[in-house]
């Protein structure tokens, strides 16, 4: 990173006769995000910077985080995200003289990040507020969100670019995959699944995380209790599988989503049923019974 960019969105932010204390914050794969702690105060806050390469409309995220922040203010409603700073021209957001961009949120500080759940009731709490999320914003309207990410979760298009890989791919490749390969072929029904419901009135559009994940959740470091989720960059109106999908795939597998020890996976069914049971006991009475009845997968 730029040390000019970097002064420049401090000094935007900050008054300049304080001294800071800058600690990189690593746990994030997309964004830099930095702690910074003033000498004076004592009181820190978190400066990101917003890869603009992976999220080509950067104010669109900051808009949306913005509509859900005055929401839950506005309605009253006692759920914890970050609260958003704003720069000395009372602006969220803020773009540099190279063209990087730039937000501030306060720093919740006592808190950690967990890369897997080691206990059931870990992934019962992770599914929890997560649909404790989504069920604030019921009678929010979800069209109001930017598409951040177009097609992030569109698993038709997913499994066209999987068929289509098949036929361009090295032919040695394909041969070394065809186990997996098999797999998913045997599982393009759930692709006829989505797109039944994609397709259909009874399933309706909510606002989703679309990267829920334990990493993406704030635990206090002393009692272990989970504060708050983090990370909207991916908010926009999807549908409840989506992020009870992203858990099971990130908190019932016996490794973290980054482990590459392809042997030692597995899923782990006791996880998995917390997970599902932590989901709907919070949104159960959001979902018609006909939505309840998409947790009946074949061949699970």
């Amino acid at each position: 990173m730029s040390q000019a960019s970097y002064k420049e969105a401090l000094k935007v932010f900050a008054n300049q006769s304080d001294e800071f204390i800058v600690e990189p914050v690593t746990n994030g794969l997309i964004n830099q995000s930095f702690k910074i702690t003033c000498n004076n105060t004592g009181g820190s806050f978190l400066l990101q910077q917003i890869n603009h390469h992976v999220f080509t409309r950067p104010e669109k995220l900051q808009q949306n985080y913005m509509l859900l922040w005055k929401y839950l203010r506005e309605e009253d409603i006692p759920f914890i995200i970050p609260e958003p700073k704003h720069f000395i021209n009372d602006k969220t957001f803020f773009r540099d003289g190279q063209n990087n961009y730039w937000r501030v949120f306060e720093f919740i500080s006592g808190t950690k990040t967990l890369n897997i759940a080691d206990n059931i009731s870990q992934a019962k709490g992770v599914a929890n507020i997560f649909a404790g999320f989504t069920a604030c914003f019921s009678k929010f309207d979800s069209n109001q969100l930017h598409i951040t990410i177009p097609d992030f979760h569109n698993l038709s298009l997913r499994f066209r670019q999987f068929t289509q890989s098949l036929n361009s791919g090295l032919n040695e490749r394909v041969r070394k995959s065809q186990q997996l390969i098999d797999d998913l072929n045997l599982r393009e029904r759930y692709v006829n699944f989505y797109e039944t419901i994609i397709e259909s009135d009874e399933f309706r559009l909510r606002v989703m995380h679309h990267d829920a994940k334990i990493s993406n959740v704030l635990f206090d470091t002393a009692s272990e209790k989970l504060i708050c989720p983090v990370d909207f960059d991916t908010v926009m109106p999807g549908y409840f599988f989506s992020d009870l999908g992203d858990m099971i795939r990130s908190m019932a597998c016996s490794e973290n989503e980054n482990s590459n020890r392809y042997e030692e996976l597995n899923i782990r069914k006791d996880y998995y049923d917390a997970i599902v049971s932590g989901y709907t006991e919070v949104l159960s009475g959001q979902l018609t019974f006909r939505r309840k009845n998409i947790f009946i997968f074949p061949g699970y």
